[in-house]
């Protein structure tokens, strides 16, 4: 109903994806936009959380000088190249980061594997 009178949505973070559509007179376009309306809250929502915590995660393996690289984001994932001497500390540091980049009254659930390689991650 919101981005029927407003013409948006929003994320928690008050980013916003205008809609035009939700008020189309074709009924594929409208459902379309219905659609669009419904998902985008939580999926940007999503977005915006991976997005600050990768912020903190950087300025906090910057404040510690680890030689641990952020390489990849994909989707909720984050890829990481991590030398032997800091997997423990990036191992508590991740999830502890992750896990509050957004104050929530549940919490966020992060999981760490690790592997020589993509192929090998336990």
């Amino acid at each position: 109903e919101q981005a029927r009178e407003t013409g948006y949505v929003q994320t928690m973070l008050g980013r916003r994806r205008f809609i035009p559509e939700i008020n189309s007179s074709n009924r594929q376009v409208r459902e379309a936009a219905e659609r669009m309306a419904i998902n985008m809250p939580v999926q940007g929502t999503s977005a915006d959380i991976i997005k600050v915590a990768m912020i903190n995660l950087y300025r906090e393996m910057e404040k510690q000088r680890l030689k641990s690289k952020m390489l990849l984001q994909v989707h909720d994932e984050l890829v990481f190249e991590v030398p032997e001497e800091e997997l423990k500390t990036m191992q508590a540091l991740v999830p502890d980061v992750m896990s509050t980049a957004l104050k929530f009254s549940v919490p966020l659930k992060v999981d760490t594997k690790t592997g020589a390689n993509w192929g090998e991650m336990e």
